[in-house]
C-alpha cells in the first residue's frame, strides 16, 4: 500500500480478515487476493461503512466554522476503508464471480446505496458544505473546482429537497441498486449457460482455424462435452457469425445474443427495465427535471438531450444511407451466388466479409495471424511510451485474483514510478461479457503520494496450450480502446481524490479511450508491432495497405447498430410514457420504425441485454457520448497530423497536461480546449467514419 493510505486497516474484524489490515505486504500494496474469501467481505463492509459513518459524523459534529480543510477536506480523507473493500469486491464481481460473491452483491448493493443517499441527504452536512466561503480562505485552483464539484453532487443527489422527497429519493436509489444487480446478474447466467455445440465437419463449415481452435478451447473449458462449442463471447459469436458457411446455425446463435436478457423464466430482464426505467424518471421530477435525460445531461459537456440528439441526427441520415448502399450490394452478392432469400441481420456480418474479400481483398483470417496478442499489448505500450515518456516492466509474481492475470510497473523515463497496470484478456464463464477498464486504487495525493493500480478486462478467445491468442483488427482495436482508458488513470496527476482519473464528464471520458485507437491504425505502428505469430515477419505491406484502406468498409452498418442503440437509449429516458408498464419490445419496435431502421441491422445492444445503461446509472440517457467523444477524438488526433508526427513532442505534452493527466481539474470544454486551443468540428468525424459527402 502507497504511503498515506496506512488508516485503511479496520478494526474489530477478526485477525484473519486481510481487511484488517492496515498495510497489505504486497508487491505495490496489490489487494492479497488468494488470502480473501468471500466470507470476508461482509464483515469488512460492515465495519468500513460503520467506519465511514463515523468519520461523517465527526464532520458534522465539528464545533469549529466550516472551512474547506474541515469540511470538504475532510470528506476527502473519509471513506478510504470503504473505498478499499468496494474496490476489490466490485472489480471481482464483474471479472471472476461465484455464486457466493453474487450473493454478497445483492445483499450489499442495496446497502450501499443508503448509505450514500445518507450522506448527500444530510442536511447538517449540507449546510457546512455550503457554508465554506472561498473568498474567505486562499485555495488552490484545484481546490476551488473540488468545493464546486461537491456542491454539485449534493444538489444532483437531493441535499435541496424536502424531508418527505429525500426519503422518496432514497428509497429509489437503494431500489436501483438492487435491480441494477439483478439485472446484471440475470444477464451473465444467459451468457454463461448458453453454448451452440458444433459436431462434425458439417456444423464446422466455413471456420477457419483460428476460430476451431477457439471453439475447442471454449469446449475444453466448459467440461469438455463437446468437441468444439459457440459462446456468447463476442470474441467467438462475432467471428462465427462472419464464417460459418452454416445458415441455420448463423441464425441460431444469433438469436441468441440478440434476446440474451429476454429468455422467460428468472434471468428475463423486460420487468427490471420497466422498473428502473420508472424510477428514474420519477428521480427527475423530485430534482425539477423534465425527464431523467434532461437530468442526466444537464452536468455534462453536451448540456441537453437537443444536443446530443442533432449529433446523433447529423450522423443518422448520412449513416443510414451508405448502409442502404451497403444491404443492396450484400443482396446483389447472394442473388449472384444463387441464393433466392433476402438479406437477414444473421447474414449481413456473412456477406459483408465475403464482399470485403472481394473489393479488397482482405481477408480476416489472413490478417489474423499477424496480430498476436504479445504484439499489440507490445504496440499499445510502445506508442504509450513515444508519446509520454512510459515504460513498462512485467512483474513474474504478485497476488492475482485468476491465473490469467498478468501484471506490469509502469514508471516514467526518469525511473519514477507512476502506477501498476493490471491485464485480464481472456473470456471465460465467471466474467461478464465485453471490455472495462477498472482500478483497484485511484491516484491522489491528499493521503500521501498514492499511486493507482488499474485494470483492463478483455474477453478474448482463449487460444489451445502452447499457441498464441491470435486477435482480429477489430480486438486489437479494443486492447487499444481499453488502454487509453487505463492510461486515463494512470496519469492522473491530482491532488483530490474526487478529481481523479476517469472521474470526468461522462461524454468527455472516451475521448482518451477513442484517440489513443488512432495510433493502432498507423502505418508506422503496424509496421513496427503486426508481425507474424510464428516467424516474427512484418505484416506484408501490400496486406497493410490493403487493411487501411478497407478501413472505413461497411461503416455505415457499423454506425447504424451504434447509433440506433443510442437513439432507443435516449428515448427512453426522455419518454413520460414509459412510466406506465413499459412494454420494452414494443417501445424499441416503435422507436425504430419511427426512424426508419433497416431491418437487416440489428441495434448493437438491445435493451434486455444493455449493461451500460442498466446495470447502473453510468451510461444511462448516456451511450451517445461515444459519439460526442468521437467528434473530440477525430479532431484531436487531426492536432498531431498538423504537427506532422503523430509522436510530436509538444502536442503530446499538452495532451498529458490537459487531457490524460487532468483528471476533472476543469470543466470539459476547457480541457479540451486547453489541449486544441478550440472546440472541435464534426467534420474530422464523419470523414474518419467515411460519411463525409
Amino acid at each position: 500500500m502507497s504511503a498515506g493510505q496506512t488508516a485503511a486497516g479496520l478494526q474489530g474484524l477478526e485477525p484473519g480478515n486481510p481487511f484488517s489490515e492496515a498495510d497489505w505486504d504486497t508487491p505495490h500494496g496489490l489487494p492479497p487476493f488468494e488470502r480473501i474469501r468471500p466470507e470476508h467481505y461482509l464483515p469488512a463492509f460492515e465495519a468500513s461503512l460503520a467506519a465511514h459513518e463515523a468519520e461523517i459524523g465527526r464532520i458534522v459534529g465539528d464545533a469549529a466554522p466550516p472551512s474547506f480543510a474541515n469540511t470538504v477536506g475532510a470528506m476527502e480523507r473519509a471513506g478510504l476503508a470503504l473505498d478499499r473493500v468496494a474496490s476489490v469486491f466490485f472489480n471481482l464481481t464483474g471479472s471472476h464471480t461465484n455464486k457466493d460473491l453474487q450473493a454478497i452483491e445483492r445483499t450489499i448493493a442495496p446497502r450501499l446505496a443508503r448509505h450514500g443517499s445518507a450522506i448527500y441527504l444530510n442536511p447538517n452536512l449540507w449546510a457546512r458544505i455550503s457554508a465554506v466561503d472561498p473568498a474567505a480562505e486562499p485555495l488552490s485552483e484545484e481546490e476551488h473546482r473540488v468545493l464546486d464539484r461537491y456542491r454539485t453532487r449534493f444538489r444532483r443527489a437531493g441535499a435541496d429537497l424536502g424531508p418527505e422527497s429525500k426519503a422518496r429519493v432514497a428509497e429509489i436509489a437503494a431500489r436501483m441498486a438492487e435491480l441494477g444487480t439483478q439485472f446484471s446478474q440475470n444477464l451473465l447466467a444467459d451468457e454463461s449457460g448458453f453454448e451452440l455445440p458444433l459436431s462434425g465437419e458439417e456444423d464446422l463449415a466455413g471456420l477457419p482455424p483460428f476460430l476451431r481452435a477457439a471453439a475447442a478451447s471454449a469446449a475444453t473449458e466448459r467440461g469438455g462435452r463437446h468437441s468444439h462449442v459457440i459462446t456468447l463471447s463476442r470474441s467467438l459469436i462475432e467471428p462465427f457469425l462472419v464464417f460459418s458457411t452454416r445458415r441455420d446455425l448463423r441464425e441460431r446463435a444469433y438469436e441468441a445474443w440478440t434476446r440474451r436478457g429476454e429468455m422467460g423464466g428468472t434471468t428475463d430482464n423486460r420487468a427490471i427495465i420497466a422498473e428502473i426505467v420508472a424510477l428514474r424518471a420519477e428521480r427527475a421530477r423530485l430534482l425539477g427535471y423534465e425527464s431523467f435525460a434532461h437530468f442526466k445531461l444537464d452536468d455534462t459537456m453536451a448540456g441537453s438531450p437537443d444536443a446530443a440528439m442533432e449529433l446523433l441526427r447529423d450522423v443518422w441520415t448520412p449513416a443510414r444511407q451508405r448502409a442502404g448502399a451497403e444491404r443492396e450490394r450484400l443482396q446483389a452478392l447472394i442473388q449472384a451466388e444463387g441464393g433466392n432469400f433476402a438479406l437477414q441481420a444473421h447474414d449481413w456480418r456473412h456477406y459483408a466479409e465475403k464482399l470485403r474479400r472481394a473489393e479488397h481483398d482482405l481477408d480476416e483470417s489472413e490478417v489474423k495471424p499477424y496480430l498476436p496478442l504479445e504484439g499489440m499489448i507490445a504496440a499499445a505500450f510502445d506508442t504509450a511510451g513515444r508519446l509520454f515518456g512510459l515504460r513498462f516492466e512485467e512483474l513474474p509474481e504478485f497476488p492475482r485474483y485468476h491465473p490469467d492475470v498478468r501484471a506490469w510497473r509502469v514508471s516514467n523515463a526518469d525511473g519514477s514510478e507512476v502506477g501498476l497496470f493490471l491485464g485480464d484478456y481472456f473470456a471465460r464463464p465467471s466474467k461478464r461479457s465485453g471490455a472495462w477498464m477498472s482500478a483497484f486504487r485511484s491516484q491522489e495525493r491528499l493521503n500521501g503520494t498514492v499511486t493507482p493500480i488499474i485494470v483492463n478486462v478483455m474477453n478474448f478467445a482463449r487460444a489451445p496450450a502452447g499457441e498464441a491468442a491470435l486477435l482480429s483488427f477489430d480486438d486489437a482495436r479494443t486492447l487499444f480502446h481499453e488502454f487509453g482508458h487505463a492510461l486515463h488513470g494512470l496519469l492522473s496527476d491530482v491532488t483530490y481524490p474526487l478529481l481523479s482519473g476517469t472521474a470526468v464528464s461522462g461524454d468527455f471520458v472516451e475521448l482518451p479511450s477513442q484517440l489513443y485507437e488512432h495510433w493502432l491504425e498507423q502505418p508506422e505502428v503496424l509496421r513496427a508491432h503486426a508481425r507474424h505469430h510464428l516467424t516474427g515477419e512484418p505484416m506484408p505491406e501490400a496486406l497493410l495497405e490493403r487493411l487501411l484502406a478497407a478501413r472505413t468498409f461497411n461503416q455505415g452498418f457499423a454506425t447504424v447498430e451504434y447509433a440506433a442503440s443510442a437513439i432507443i437509449d435516449m428515448t427512453l429516458h426522455l419518454s413520460a410514457a414509459a412510466e406506465d408498464g413499459l412494454d420494452v419490445p414494443a417501445f424499441e419496435a416503435d422507436a425504430l420504425r419511427r426512424i426508419a431502421m433497416p431491418a437487416e441491422i440489428g441495434m448493437r445492444h438491445r435493451s434486455p441485454h444493455f449493461a451500460h445503461i442498466f446495470s447502473g446509472d453510468g451510461y444511462a440517457a448516456g451511450y451517445y457520448s461515444y459519439l460526442w467523444s468521437e467528434v473530440l477524438d477525430a479532431d484531436a488526433f487531426d492536432a498531431f497530423r498538423e504537427a506532422g508526427d503523430i509522436f510530436h513532442p509538444e502536442t503530446a505534452a499538452r495532451l498529458r497536461r490537459y487531457v490524460y493527466g487532468a483528471g476533472n481539474l476543469r470543466d470539459a470544454r476547457a480541457a479540451y480546449t486547453g489541449f486544441r486551443g478550440r472546440l472541435p468540428s464534426i467534420d474530422p468525424l464523419l470523414r474518419k467514419r467515411g460519411l463525409a459527402a
